[in-house]
């Protein structure tokens, strides 16, 4: 793609976040989520593959329906309560409708059935940038709604998520569609624990963007898109796949990695607001996305790679991609465990 094009685009995905942060109107932060969807299409499209325009394709018709919900559900509330303000979001229908157009849009489950095709159809770079950046805007709506919206909404739809991705993940073998149910499963983690603490969903979506970030960047620097492709990750490079074997237990939330700080932040507040049986089921759901991380680990360390294969074997090859990144998420995916107690003295 031409490098100013490019740029353009990229500018787009970040005019259309700042925008629907910064917007108190629901119609400016409408158009926000507008241009965050049009300035990625051209980016998933960009291969010409029929996989990757088939997913294009499903995006845009997917993010059309929830932005017109929204703008239906906004509009119906400025019809009877005369207030375009979104924290003035009175009326429980419009509600209810744009929570649900707010979880079709980040892949909450019982919606979600889009983000693993979706994610399926493309390259590692733009599924990154679909799976981190793409859901800011959106969550920070939610955010926003959270005081509006009825409790049992939010933690059926947190249940039904976390429960989905789990179940979902364990007979994957495509790497893009486990990553996405891991990203319902997470998307799941910060919706049960929003109505009671919302400073740790910021700090579980702020974890999750690294640990995210840094599984995809593994994945590329390995070129890896199947299970049966890990399994020459250790001869291919010794570093990166123990490495990228830790990152993946820190997304399951194995301690002492990163990734089971949010974990236990959520289930200790869950457990503050006299909710066992919700922290017991979140705890079990965890166990089932812990078993398909667990999955790809035994392939990359456990396995050998099989003699016979049709593909050309991918053996130590001298690559031109930038490990900065990569590191420094790597680092923050797998160290900041031991800074719990300073990360919640963080003023909210």
């Amino acid at each position: 793609m031409n490098p100013y094009v490019l740029m353009i685009l990229l500018s787009s995905l970040g005019l259309g976040t700042t925008l629907t942060f910064a917007s108190s109107h629901w119609l400016l932060a409408w158009m926000g989520l507008e241009i965050n969807t049009l300035a990625i299409l051209p980016l998933m499209a960009q291969q010409h593959h029929p996989r990757a325009v088939e997913a294009t394709t499903k995006y845009f018709l997917t993010q059309a329906t929830a932005a017109a919900m929204i703008l239906f559900a906004a509009t119906t509330n400025a019809w009877v309560t005369g207030e375009w303000d979104i924290n003035n979001l009175t009326h429980p229908l419009a509600s209810s409708l744009i929570i649900m157009a707010l979880a079709l849009k980040v892949g909450l489950a019982p919606v979600h059935f889009w983000m693993p095709e979706v994610l399926q159809g493309l390259d590692l770079m733009t599924g990154l940038i679909l799976s981190t950046w793409q859901k800011l805007a959106p969550f920070a709506l939610i955010i926003q709604m959270a005081p509006n919206t009825s409790p049992t909404l939010l933690t059926a739809l947190g249940l039904l998520s976390t429960l989905v991705g789990g179940w979902g993940g364990l007979n994957q073998t495509q790497l893009r569609k486990i990553m996405a149910y891991s990203s319902i499963a997470h998307m799941g983690w910060m919706l049960i624990t929003l109505q009671y603490a919302p400073q740790l969903t910021l700090i579980a979506l702020g974890l999750y963007i690294f640990m995210t970030s840094t599984a995809f960047l593994s994945l590329k620097m390995a070129s890896a898109t199947k299970i049966n492709t890990l399994t020459a990750a250790w001869s291919k490079s010794p570093i990166l796949a123990p490495t990228t074997a830790l990152a993946l237990l820190s997304l399951g939330g194995l301690p002492p990695l990163t990734g089971f700080m949010p974990k236990w932040l959520i289930l200790q507040e869950l457990t503050k607001q006299d909710l066992p049986t919700t922290a017991t089921i979140m705890a079990l759901a965890a166990l089932l996305s812990l078993y398909f991380y667990l999955r790809l680990c035994y392939a990359m360390a456990l396995t050998i790679y099989p003699n016979t294969t049709n593909a050309s074997t991918p053996w130590r090859t001298c690559t031109t991609q930038s490990a900065l990144p990569l590191s420094l998420m790597m680092i923050a995916t797998l160290g900041l465990l031991p800074l719990t107690p300073a990360i919640m003295t963080l003023p909210t």
